[in-house]
């Protein structure tokens, strides 16, 4: 950890500054963004591994920056807000964010939450290149990608091809939030005509499958508002 490269987007340059400060100090990689829209086009350029997100920015706000991130990368995000209720929180994180700091924030514990961050991601993205064989374990779940077979606790759960596909998708990229229409161009394999429920039918069965409780799931977590994803 140290040379990893940060995307800082605040449209306050004293705040991008200062954070740079710190940041550099500890040997991690700095780049600034004044808005969102900025962000997204760095990141079409750059390999980024984690954003430090300003909320209220000109152009293209956090929340929606954040949304629109989440439909391919899987990077870790954490918000900035000057706003400290409750409720901008949660909607700062059920929007695909990893974390929340409120303005004025202390920089050490800006710092520390970056570094959990990157070690969170790190670990992640370990575990999703084991996966890249014939099984791909996550807890008691085991998947069979040569023979399409699941198995939870060691008992097999019997799968339709459209449900196996989605639910490797999602183990392949552990930690990556998929929303309903990537999920549909990638296991349909052709352009989504506005039909979440198809893709929702398909995500509430393989539930019923595989996790004990459906409405608590283990495995396929919900991201509100973005999509769907595995953590574990």
């Amino acid at each position: 950890m140290g040379h990893e490269k940060i995307l800082v987007v605040d449209d306050e340059k004293e705040i991008r500054d200062l954070i740079e400060i710190y940041l550099k100090n500890e040997g991690f990689q700095i780049i600034k963004a004044s808005n969102g829209r900025e962000a997204l086009e760095i990141l079409e350029e750059e390999e980024v591994h984690l954003i430090i997100l300003d909320i209220m920015m000109p152009e293209m706000d956090g929340i929606k920056a954040c949304m629109k991130i989440r439909e391919e990368k899987n990077m870790p995000i954490i918000m900035l807000s000057a706003k400290a209720e409750d409720m901008d929180k949660i909607f700062g994180l059920t929007t695909g964010a990893d974390d929340y700091v409120t303005k004025p924030f202390n920089p050490l514990e800006l710092i520390a939450r970056v570094k959990s961050q990157i070690r969170r991601y790190t670990k992640l993205n370990n575990n999703a290149a084991a996966a890249t064989g014939e099984e791909i374990e996550i807890d008691d779940l085991v998947i069979n990608v040569s023979t399409h077979q699941v198995k939870i606790n060691g008992e097999e759960i019997k799968l339709t091809p459209r449900e196996f596909d989605i639910l490797e998708l999602l183990a392949r990229n552990r930690g990556m939030v998929f929303s309903m229409e990537r999920i549909y161009q990638k296991v349909w394999k052709e352009d989504f005509f506005d039909s979440p429920n198809t893709v929702m039918v398909h995500v509430r069965k393989i539930r019923e499958k595989i996790e004990k409780d459906p409405r608590n799931p283990q495995y396929i977590k919900t991201v509100w508002g973005v999509g769907y994803k595995i953590e574990n």
